[in-house]
């Protein structure tokens, strides 16, 4: 019967789609009228169609089904955070993110009483040690998923500074990836500092190739087939973009390593940006990464860690945490986002967008490679000064009301007070230090608006 049906309708082509537009338009231009033209440069049609493509792109280890819930627990203190994850799994949690400050913390007593057979476990490094590694290694368990942050590169690029210098860094590092087959690359820092989606991707591949042509000949071919690459990655509220993003970052990845004879698959870890997070009407903050997260799952992340609404401004809170944790539980387990493998292909939408993103990031990564190298074009600022034209760009598209933030440049709650709600001090610092080159700098969007109501707000009491 549906077959039946379907037939008594003709298939309508997209020249014929498009002629039909341009009689309802009454004269106004297709293109000025219709084409939505991006920061990355990607003009965005109306409607996408199946008669543009000859053949749609393979994502491949993209599964939405498979993502799991992270937490993320600074090591303050090791016995609460070992309660608080033991909590967090209970309440749900499938991997956790430890923040370790220093060698002075215990892994044997961070993981007590953990089953981590069925978890993920990061640790974020905030120091160097391929000794502290080693240590950290005897007390995981053997059948764990494991993953060490130690990105050297990453660390130079937010301080402008080594952990000790460049030789010393990197036979650190040498022994780290030799005892771990693990190698992280922080791509959040690109995006919270107002790089465009092209850019993110282009660095990203750049500063992982980086690596490759360092451990090229350390590896052997049995390491190299274990090597675990692991991509930290924000997404903001450009959903679909968003979704491609990550589409996108798997297909540029499988091209790079097929080149090296290395591992394929790459891990990507997805937090939701803080770039468009904002102090004022804060619960709007709940809505954007509540896309953001959807974004994240759809384009095929490994593993997503919510953002608490309130995390720009408040120190680490149960509720907040629980909010930010059940977000994705509803995702999971009542919005059926784990029903359904890779629901973006073929979509003619993100499948274009994937594949442009891919395009232009493999156009910028070659001119990186072609200059120097992505190490180099840091050293000599390049970097550095592509993502301040596109968050220049972004500032003045939100100065100006294009980009907007609800409840802060559109529709804003004048009756909001926050003088007295601020834990920790949320704009951008500004400490004179030394440093080898310029460092990459996040920043948040409204962070001036949200700084001159603040101040009204102190002069009116």
């Amino acid at each position: 019967m549906s077959n039946s049906l379907f037939k008594q309708f003709p298939e309508v082509s997209s020249k014929e789609w498009k002629q039909k537009i341009q009689v309802d338009l009454k004269g106004a231009d297709y293109n000025e009228t219709l084409i939505w033209k991006t920061n990355e440069g990607i003009d965005v049609k109306p409607f996408y169609h199946s008669d543009e493509f000859d053949k749609l792109p393979e994502v491949s280890g993209s599964q939405a089904t498979a993502f799991k819930i992270c937490q993320t627990i600074f090591v303050a203190n090791v016995e609460k955070s070992n309660l608080k994850a033991l909590d967090a799994i209970s309440r749900g949690a499938e991997a956790i993110k430890f923040i370790i400050p220093s060698e002075d913390v215990s892994i044997e007593q961070l993981l007590l009483n953990m089953d981590a057979s069925e978890l993920n476990l990061y640790f974020e490094l905030q120091f160097l040690s391929s000794e502290y590694v080693k240590n950290l290694q005897k007390f995981t368990q053997p059948n764990t998923s494991v993953f060490i942050n130690t990105d050297i590169i990453g660390k130079l690029a937010a301080s402008g500074n080594w952990f000790s210098n460049l030789k010393d860094d990197h036979q650190q590092l040498e022994t780290v990836v030799a005892s771990t087959h693990t190698l992280s690359i922080d791509v959040a820092l690109y995006q919270n500092a107002g790089a465009n989606t092209i850019q993110q991707l282009g660095y990203a591949l750049a500063h992982a190739n980086e690596y490759l042509n360092h451990f090229e000949d350390a590896l052997s071919n049995d390491s190299k087939h274990k090597l675990k690459v692991v991509f930290n990655v924000s997404v903001g509220t450009n959903y679909f973009f968003e979704i491609a993003k990550l589409r996108a970052l798997r297909l540029l990845w499988t091209s790079l390593a097929s080149e090296y004879g290395i591992n394929e698959r790459c891990h990507i870890f997805v937090t939701p940006s803080k770039r468009n997070k904002t102090i004022y009407d804060y619960n709007t903050n709940l809505l954007r990464t509540t896309t953001e997260c959807m974004s994240a799952i759809l384009g095929g992340a490994d593993t997503v860690n919510n953002l608490a609404y309130d995390a720009i401004y408040h120190k680490d809170n149960e509720f907040s945490e629980r909010i930010a944790r059940n977000q994705l539980l509803i995702l999971k387990h009542e919005s059926y986002f784990d029903k359904v493998n890779n629901p973006a292909d073929g979509t003619y939408y993100i499948e274009t967008l994937t594949t442009q993103l891919s395009e232009k990031a493999l156009e910028l990564f070659k001119d990186i490679e072609g200059n120097g190298g992505f190490l180099s074009q840091l050293k000599e600022g390049t970097i550095q000064r592509k993502i301040k034209e596109n968050a220049i760009k972004e500032q003045t598209q939100f100065d100006e009301g294009k980009l907007v933030l609800l409840g802060t440049n559109k529709h804003p709650n004048p009756q909001d007070s926050m003088q007295h709600e601020l834990e920790i001090y949320p704009f951008l610092k500004t400490n004179p230090v030394k440093t080898l080159i310029e460092p990459i700098v996040e920043k948040r969007i409204s962070n001036h608006l949200d700084y001159k109501r603040l101040e009204e707000e102190k002069t009116k009491n």
